[in-house]
């Protein structure tokens, strides 16, 4: 079920797609702003905070990928990248500059309400968490009841997805989760086969907490089975 408090940015050049995106939230309960360019969405984002973003990474002016790297700079709000490409490479760079989540050109209003649900979920979850104490290891501390990490007592500006992985790991310190695992208790269970969103955000996570993340310290690979947190 949406919360009908809920507010979705959606930004999309082409004025039809963005009519059909529009409706089919508003159908849902959600309140809408719309952008038909990267600037436009920018401004909008730094004027009006919502719980959502939609970026099409097709825009003129700015494009989605340049949008979702300068949103990263200063929000963690969630945000889903729109690409009309099939590939894999298209969905990592979204990944990579920032996104927690994509849909592919052509979809139906089934597949773009579950997959806003789905992020929202998420960020409804992580706020929600106030399990009590901290995990520290070395110099990295993750504080659960703060959803903050710190690294050498400096806050670490981590995605609210990024957070739920760490934690995860942090939770089960010195125990190797599978890939499986981590996807469906971050994501859910209908992301359980897509570990490209895994290998992407730990490479996102790696670069903000690891000295050398080529040689990580502190999330370490199982290769062929999954990731476990350093408890040594």
């Amino acid at each position: 079920m949406s919360n009908p408090q809920s507010s979705v940015l959606v930004a999309e050049d082409d004025a039809r797609m963005l009519r059909l995106m529009q409706r089919n939230l508003e159908l849902a309960q959600y309140r809408v702003l719309t952008a038909q360019d990267g600037m436009a969405a920018l401004d909008l984002i730094e004027t009006k905070p919502c719980d959502l973003l939609l970026l099409d990474i097709m825009m003129p002016k700015l494009d989605g990928l340049e949008v979702c790297r300068r949103v990263r700079e200063f929000s963690s709000v969630p945000i889903i990248m729109v690409t009309a490409r099939n590939g894999e490479r298209d969905v990592v760079l979204g990944l990579d500059a920032g996104a927690d989540d994509y849909l592919t050109k052509p979809f139906g209003a089934p597949e773009l309400l579950a997959r806003v649900r789905a992020v929202l979920r998420r960020a409804h979850l992580t706020a929600a968490d106030t399990r009590p104490g901290v995990f520290e290891q070395g110099d990295l501390r993750v504080e659960f009841s703060q959803h903050q990490v710190r690294l050498r007592d400096k806050l670490v500006p981590v995605t609210p997805t990024e957070y739920r992985i760490l934690a995860q790991l942090a939770q089960h310190a010195g125990k190797v989760l599978t890939q499986e695992q981590l996807l469906t208790s971050v994501w859910g269970p209908p992301y359980k086969d897509e570990a490209h969103l895994l290998r992407v955000n730990i490479s996102r996570l790696r670069a903000k907490i690891e000295d050398d993340p080529s040689h990580p310290r502190y999330v370490l690979t199982r290769p062929g089975i999954g990731y476990l947190m350093s408890h040594e």
